[in-house]
């Protein structure tokens, strides 16, 4: 965020843009769809697209990130939402659904007071790698010293540490702080760490040993984060400074190449696009996923900063439904939003550009198309 603009005489801001700022140029070669290849590898584990799930109750339960996984992504179970509180979270997620509007932040506080109970930590992971698929859960920076060895002991795949925004190290006068680099070290699985927005904060994450790191805040269309706090993450711009500073450490480092995966903002297949265009590696979706038939939420979308207990950021949303998981992922699309078939339109647009690995689209031409 080098370009920096005047807003009145006494101060001077960053020029940033968003993914509905920019958009991509055709280069002169084109391919068949069916020649692009839109695999990814994180470590050890190989997956059919780049498309990981937001660890929201909206989105993912263990049932749905076995089917995404089935699908070709990474479902990411929040390991402190309703699946860990409740035995059977099912008749939760209808009061959810129920809730007048008026009285939803404080319903959904009541309802996540309810202890995390480390035995359904462990039967959850258990049932996703009964499903034989990638097994992947969130815990969010606060309680991660607490129940990570739980979820190791477990047998998780990739362990994702998501909040607000993440530090390298969390400096805290009342608690033991985390300090990532020491517990990643010590750690025997891969680790995707975020939120993050700007070169120094990013690179600094990726001196910890993350294997990969999560670009914005998240929460998208259920964030109120800009409203209750004044930050917001332009993605755009987040995502190349992110990406420049995957460079520089790759350089630093002797060749380590750590992930960026773009993390909000992402409402359509062309922003999915965009993402990886400005250089992210991979996706996390919220929203969009939370619109399957099959997602828990029935159509209703919310994240863990709806239900903060002293200072919620967030907000239940109907996002309604647009169709199954399998047609959000692969089609056959029955509108023209980009809401459904959005690998699809990935191959499309790699095809259009004409590049057939997704690594290769992030070299493709980027204009400015708003003032």
């Amino acid at each position: 965020m080098s370009h920096e603009i005047e807003i009145g005489r006494g101060k001077r801001a960053l020029r940033a843009y968003s993914f509905d700022d920019i958009a991509v140029i055709p280069a002169r070669r084109t391919r068949d769809p069916k020649d692009v290849n839109v695999g990814w590898q994180i470590d050890a584990y190989h997956v059919d697209v780049p498309v990981m799930a937001a660890p929201m109750d909206s989105v993912m339960s263990p049932q749905t990130a076995i089917a995404l996984g089935q699908l070709g992504g990474i479902g990411v179970l929040d390991l402190e939402g309703l699946w860990t509180r409740y035995e059977d979270p099912m008749p939760i997620y209808e009061q959810i659904r129920k809730l007048p509007e008026e009285q939803v932040t404080v319903g959904l506080q009541k309802l996540y007071q309810e202890p995390i109970k480390r035995e359904l930590i462990t039967q959850r992971i258990q049932e996703i790698r009964a499903g034989g698929v990638t097994v992947a859960a969130a815990l969010s920076p606060q309680h991660t010293l607490e129940y990570s060895q739980t979820v190791i002991d477990a047998g998780v795949d990739l362990l994702v540490i998501r909040g607000t925004t993440v530090s390298a190290e969390h400096v805290s006068s009342q608690a033991e702080p985390l300090n990532l680099k020491r517990f990643i070290y010590e750690l025997d699985v891969p680790v995707v760490v975020g939120g993050v927005a700007t070169y120094t904060a990013a690179l600094h994450l990726m001196r910890t040993g993350a294997a990969g790191v999560l670009v914005g805040f998240g929460g998208g269309a259920a964030h109120t984060t800009r409203q209750a706090l004044g930050i917001h993450v332009p993605m755009a711009t987040a995502v190349a400074d992110v990406a420049a500073a995957r460079r520089d450490y790759q350089d630093e480092s002797g060749g380590r190449y750590v992930h960026v995966i773009a993390d909000g903002g992402i409402g359509h297949s062309g922003d999915i696009v965009k993402a990886i265009a400005c250089g992210a590696d991979a996706v996390m979706l919220g929203a969009l996923l939370a619109r399957a038939e099959d997602a828990p939420g029935g159509g209703w979308h919310w994240g863990s900063e709806a239900r903060h207990p002293i200072l919620p950021r967030g907000q239940r949303v109907r996002v309604g439904t647009a169709g199954t998981l399998s047609e959000i992922m692969y089609g056959p699309a029955t509108r023209s939003d980009g809401t459904l078939n959005i690998i699809g339109a990935l191959k499309r647009t790699m095809a259009t550009t004409g590049y057939n690995e997704v690594k290769d689209l992030q070299k493709v031409t980027i204009v400015v198309d708003r003032d």
